[in-house]
């Protein structure tokens, strides 16, 4: 019999575990093998990112504005007012919660320092093409403009691009997290920083599951407002979406469920069939809140301030670019990982943390993303019955 792949989730759990046990003994001399592996990783991954913006943001804008109609547009800003909404509410809640729960400079800055004394075997200089800005801008401009030309030439290139850059991230760069991750926090083991942080990863999970439920409860009393129905039993009827994204980790898998689900909360099955598998693509609240609180907490563990300035432009952005998350696991996090570097000025320590983190509470955050579709579904429905009352 052959055996079955672990989930991505387990493998980085393994990856921390052998991490923390071997860190306590393992001779300095191996671990800047791990060191070197990092080094060069890290490296790659600064080269990546621009090309996966590139690749991915491209294509999702040209398709979103290539004219499937008005119900495509209201949904997909539907679907980025829900994400818009989870970023600005997880900003406030967790701005003075975090600076309590957390003490200044935490762990990264001292892991930093001490990985000094650590060094790599060697590095490979791999500048990338362009920096995270330029990559944006050249999205964005080419996004929308490929969504207003006729031609379809460089659309069909930049479908073949995403796809190169898909492959990229699930045949290379997830695959080679665990061993990523292993390393961060084998440094972080041997260089005594590791119960300090791990404390912080305890408390900053718990303080996301309660913010997720909070979440699809204001969710769905804006649902159950807008089409005039009891926003607990809508949320009650989506339960069977929850769980079921908390066994397969992945809204694609759960569409069958969440999209019947939605039916049953009285949603016609036309629009149904339109809005779940559309926002089982680009309405990622609970990743988007996931990415928010975790780098509200690595910026406190690292001794820097919260600038509201700052997160406005982060989460407004990272709305957009939650939109082009592939939908492989840890897509979504990758993505994100070019508007955390531009934005807010991580590196890679501050990713490494940033991707266990947010791979550790996975299906959480895809379980928070199916539910809440049903919310949008609720209020698509509730549009769209307006305005066949005023065609008629």
């Amino acid at each position: 019999m052959k055996l079955k792949k672990p989930t991505l989730l387990v493998q980085v759990l393994i990856a921390v575990v052998l991490g923390i046990l071997l860190g306590q003994f393992m001779p300095h001399a191996i671990a800047r093998i791990f060191v070197t592996f990092n080094g060069l990783f890290g490296n790659f991954l600064s080269f990546a990112i621009p090309l996966i913006i590139v690749g991915l943001i491209i294509p999702a804008i040209a398709d979103l504005g290539k004219g499937a109609g008005r119900m495509l547009l209201i949904t997909a800003v539907m679907a980025y007012g829900f994400t818009l909404f989870s970023g600005f509410f997880t900003f406030f809640v967790c701005d003075p919660i975090f600076p309590n729960m957390i003490s200044s400079g935490q762990g990264v800055a001292e892991i930093a320092e001490a990985n000094e004394s650590l060094k790599p075997y060697f590095d490979v200089a791999m500048p990338p093409l362009m920096n995270i800005m330029t990559a944006l801008l050249i999205a964005f401009c080419v996004g929308l403009g490929l969504s207003a030309v006729k031609g379809d030439t460089l659309k069909r290139a930049s479908e073949d691009f995403r796809d190169i850059v898909t492959l990229l991230i699930s045949k290379v760069i997830v695959p080679l997290l665990p061993l990523h991750i292993f390393g961060i926090f084998l440094n972080m083991t041997v260089t005594g920083q590791v119960v300090s942080v791990m404390s912080v990863f305890i408390k900053i999970i718990v303080v996301i599951f309660i913010l997720h439920v909070l979440l699809l409860v204001l969710q769905f009393c804006i649902a159950g407002i807008v089409g005039g129905k009891n926003p607990f039993k809508l949320l009650g009827n989506m339960l069977p979406a929850y769980f079921t994204a908390l066994g397969t980790q992945s809204s694609a898998a759960t569409i069958p469920v969440t999209l019947q689900q939605a039916i049953k909360n009285g949603v016609s099955p036309n629009i149904a069939t339109f809005v779940i598998p559309l926002c089982a693509t680009i309405h990622l609240s609970g990743s988007t809140m996931k990415i928010v609180a975790c780098s509200m907490a690595v910026l406190l563990m690292n001794g820097l301030g919260i600038d509201f300035g700052s997160y406005a432009g982060f989460i407004f952005m990272l709305g957009i670019t939650m939109v082009a998350a592939p939908g492989v696991p840890g897509g979504a996090i990758m993505a994100a990982l070019g508007v955390l570097e531009g934005f807010l000025g991580f590196g890679e320590m501050e990713q490494a943390l940033m991707i266990a983190l947010y791979i550790a509470m996975d299906s959480f955050g895809t379980a928070c993303n199916v539910t809440g579709d049903g919310a949008i579904a609720v209020i698509i429905d509730r549009i769209a019955g307006k305005k066949e009352k005023v065609n008629a």
